[in-house]
């Protein structure tokens, strides 16, 4: 612009060409002085793949590190990821997107078949360890049990990875995921009865004084606990401004769904997943929870947050594939629960059980209990037969050598031997004569 401005030939037209530049010059430094827009992250140019260790969130299965390694090389190879791209949850929960495997590039073929041999040995190394723990403890070893954990690959071809191992995973993945947040809900809730379950106990072993004291600190610490500010619907339009304000430090008049989804997109794939998601809730879980404060309990914390990305699936996740991708967030802003004022009911204000939930509980752990003293007892029994059998093994042997020991000593002399006491060997053929004894005939 500056070489063509001073190739112009009349002076009146360079000053007038240079008046522009300075107004050009001047719109893009307000450009970049005003409020930042993130970069879409889907036009920057691509950088060189490298065969590095995967940086995803963690799962929670117990084959994680085995998924997030097969589904981040796969995603490597060009032509798959265009295929994963382009395909719908349907597809690849009925295996057609693992036959794709068969045109991935050879380098990353090779390093899945790597993966493979590792996890191979990593379950055989666990098998054989629960194995010898059950076994060492006298407990029957569910052999049914052990084979479920290769069910997310081929175990009888434990050297390459193949259309079937992709198939697994992918099918695996699919089931326990959807089982898992159920799971984490029934420990959580298990949880919740032990710790109400424990402090009934310390209460039976406190006199009445002690006992009301204690119910007293009970009610209090409950009632700080509930004290704190509003919680925001999760997902809502007040909850995504108080993050955009917050935490991006932007003007909540200002807020655009669509910088905001791009802006938190952390790894930048055009979706959120569940960890990207849950970082969301971070600001709302802060006004009901504190790791210094005596009443509230970060194993709660981790609950409600889980809670709350539920929540948001729920009404979010039109295609239930488990991420959200940028159409589905926009068209989630434009609903009517986007605007939800109401406040969020935390935890405390939902009971996780009942009364006769909590009485089966402890029936369960004093049937438990039952069960281990009566294991224990036996195991005694045992104990103390083994050790009686021993006195008598111990016995026996000290018999045994008592008398090897004498049949040494009283072993008879054969001829020839020395007599201890004379001095001279008896002559061969010499007969010992009788010696009378007094008081016979």
């Amino acid at each position: 612009l500056i070489y063509f401005m001073y190739a112009l030939p009349d002076q009146m037209v360079r000053s007038e060409a240079l008046a522009r530049c300075g107004l050009v010059l001047l719109s893009l430094w307000l450009c970049i002085q005003s409020v930042p827009i993130s970069v879409d992250k889907t036009k920057e140019k691509p950088k060189e793949e490298e065969l590095g260790p995967p940086e995803s969130a963690d799962t929670g299965l117990h084959y994680d590190r085995y998924l997030r390694e097969v589904i981040e090389y796969l995603e490597k190879d060009p032509h798959f990821r265009e295929k994963l791209k382009n395909a719908n949850m349907d597809d690849i929960k009925q295996g057609k997107l693992s036959k794709e495997l068969n045109f991935v590039q050879h380098n990353f073929r090779t390093k899945l078949d790597e993966l493979k041999r590792e996890e191979m040995n990593r379950l055989r190394m666990l098998i054989k360890a629960k194995h010898d723990i059950k076994e060492g403890n006298g407990q029957t070893v569910d052999h049914q049990a052990l084979l479920k954990q290769f069910e997310h690959l081929n175990h009888k071809n434990p050297h390459t990875f193949e259309v079937d191992d992709l198939d697994r995973l992918i099918k695996s993945a699919t089931n326990d995921l959807e089982n898992f947040d159920k799971d984490r809900h029934d420990e959580f809730k298990q949880y919740e009865m032990m710790k109400e379950h424990e402090r009934r106990q310390r209460l039976k072993n406190l006199n009445e004084e002690d006992r009301k004291k204690e119910e007293e600190h009970y009610e209090e610490m409950k009632k700080k606990h509930a004290n704190h500010p509003k919680v925001n619907h999760p997902g809502s339009e007040d909850q995504l401004k108080e993050v955009w304000q917050e935490a991006d430090g932007l003007d909540p008049e200002d807020f655009d769904p669509k910088t905001f989804f791009k802006m938190h997109d952390s790894n930048g794939d055009g979706f959120f997943d569940e960890s990207e998601l849950e970082a969301l809730f971070t600001k709302e879980l802060e006004k009901v929870y504190n790791p210094e404060n005596e009443e509230d309990d970060m194993v709660e914390m981790e609950e409600e947050r889980l809670r709350m990305r539920e929540h948001v699936m729920n009404e979010v996740d039109t295609n239930k594939d488990r991420l959200v991708s940028l159409s589905e967030f926009i068209a989630a802003t434009k609903k009517e629960e986007f605007y939800e004022k109401d406040e969020w009911e935390t935890l405390d204000q939902n009971p996780l059980y009942t009364e006769e939930e909590l009485r089966e509980f402890e029936q369960q752990l004093a049937n438990e209990k039952n069960d281990i003293n009566k294991k224990s007892a036996e195991l005694q029994k045992e104990r103390e037969e083994l050790e009686r059998k021993q006195e008598e093994l111990d016995a026996q042997k000290l018999g045994l050598k008592q008398v090897n020991y004498l049949s040494t000593i009283h072993t008879p002399l054969t001829a020839g031997e020395h007599v201890p006491g004379n001095s001279q060997p008896r002559p061969p053929g010499h007969q010992q004569q009788d010696v009378p004894v007094p008081g016979h005939s």
